[in-house]
């Protein structure tokens, strides 16, 4: 699919790998909803790529309901979700002093990250299915993992839950709705500099980046809109879940 003229719906797009994924999309033509629970951060984005700001919560079913009949208004049916909001947090089971982890906390990353995906995805599908295909195809899904998903760090284990709920989604997801020809791919990112990262010190960063085998640095967020923008283009990738990591694998600690 091409994205020229493409309607494109992005949560988590008012920073990081929501906002550069908007901006690689917007370059190709295409028509951008950024969805962020962040009004301010949403607003900015969908200035700078001439598009629809959204604020809502990837949890609500009125909010996300409400926000795809804007977008709609604004650009038409959109064909493209690419899921990026979500959450993070670190804690473990038990910590030395003897407190266990929160069963509320854990929900929270589960509801955002997992449930959230799963509720966007339901909606965007939903609407989209009784609009007439464009080609071969009528839309595609994006959503976004982590290597978490894979090696999970001490004190990432809701993190780590949530995301791996992401990756195994992808592929019953996809055949799910191949009937319909939409696709459906998951991104899982290793190390990359988003605003959780940005908030570290320049030699913390470089500490991290340094443990990438290759390239030894932090992602940058345009490679993951790029890889972004090659999934939608791109109609033999169905049912994938991609590691963007650097070959990196994560240590327990």
């Amino acid at each position: 699919m091409q994205l020229k003229d493409v309607a494109v719906l992005i949560t988590g797009g008012g920073s990081g790998l929501g906002a550069a994924t908007a901006r690689a999309m917007a370059a190709k033509g295409a028509k951008v909803s950024v969805i962020d629970q962040n009004k301010d951060n949403a607003e900015k984005v969908a200035a700078e790529v001439k598009g629809v700001a959204i604020n809502a919560d990837v949890t609500s079913e009125e909010q996300i309901q409400a926000g795809i009949e804007k977008a709609e208004a604004a650009h038409g049916v959109a064909r493209v979700l690419v899921n990026c909001a979500g959450i993070g947090g670190s804690m473990r089971i038990v910590s030395k002093d003897g407190s266990i982890y929160p069963l509320e906390r854990f929900a929270r990353i589960i509801n955002v990250n997992l449930i959230g995906t799963f509720n966007v995805l339901r909606l965007f599908a939903g609407r989209l299915v009784p609009t007439p295909p464009d080609g071969e195809e009528r839309g595609v899904i994006i959503n976004t993992a982590s290597v978490a998903a894979y090696e999970g760090q001490i004190g990432q284990i809701a993190y780590s839950a949530s995301k791996g709920g992401v990756v195994g989604l992808t592929l019953p997801a996809a055949r799910d709705l191949a009937q319909h020809k939409i696709r459906v791919n998951t991104i899982a990112p290793g190390l990359f500099l988003t605003p959780l990262l940005m908030g570290l010190s320049e030699e913390a960063r470089k500490s991290l980046g340094a443990q990438v085998p290759h390239p030894a640095r932090l992602g940058a967020a345009d490679e993951y809109g790029a890889l972004a923008v090659h999934i939608v283009e791109n109609a033999m990738l169905n049912g994938e879940t991609i590691r963007l990591d650097g070959a990196i694998r994560m240590a327990p600690r």
